[in-house]
């Protein structure tokens, strides 16, 4: 039994129903590109009016940045870290998506001038959430060096998503990537908490 079928009988219709909408949406986006999409294209494919799409999302952009599982697990990275660095904590998630093969660790839906831009707004909502739970653990208010922190475990993925990664990893096995991914994602990672220490 999964948590949707635990809801009551009117959360779980929402629930279904957002997943159908962002199931129809990422169906597209992949076949044909974000820009070559239309929201009443994925309101039919989901089998809803496009008027019910806007009651779940309030643009096309909202659908392809939607899934908020990285940033639920950096954050609780960051919350269980032990002693480790909050970087190793961030590349630890990361290395954990690669060896599940999840291919969703970026957006990848074309060239898009309107998803470019979206991405920065989608990376600099990251950064607010993980400035607030640095706060949060050291019982003050948001300082500089908590943002700045914050910008740098954000590189993290960011890197881990970027052209130049992908480029590095294209050609190889799915083993020879993840070995070198976990490699890149350490290193990073070294460097930052090292600068936290130092």
């Amino acid at each position: 039994m999964t948590a949707v079928d635990e809801l009551p009988l009117r959360e779980r219709k929402k629930a279904i129903t957002r997943q159908a909408i962002l199931d129809a949406a990422e169906r597209l986006f992949e076949e044909r590109g974000y820009d070559n999409v239309t929201t009443a294209e994925i309101a039919n494919e989901a089998n809803i009016s496009e008027k019910t799409l806007f009651v779940y999302f309030r643009s096309k952009q909202e659908l392809a940045f939607a899934d908020t599982w990285l940033i639920d697990r950096i954050l609780e990275a960051l919350r269980n870290r032990g002693a480790g660095g909050p970087a190793h904590a961030v590349a630890d998630v990361l290395i954990s998506a690669a060896k599940e093969q999840r291919d969703d660790l970026g957006v990848e839906y074309g060239q898009s001038a309107a998803l470019e831009s979206a991405l920065l707004r989608f990376w600099a909502s990251y950064e607010d959430r993980i400035t607030a739970q640095l706060a949060a653990e050291s019982t003050t208010d948001a300082t500089p060096a908590h943002r700045l922190l914050a910008i740098q475990l954000v590189g993290i993925p960011r890197m881990a998503t970027s052209r130049e990664v992908r480029d590095t990893l294209d050609g190889l096995s799915a083993e020879q990537s993840t070995k070198r991914l976990k490699a890149l994602l350490r290193a990073a990672a070294d460097s930052i908490d090292a600068g936290q220490r130092g």
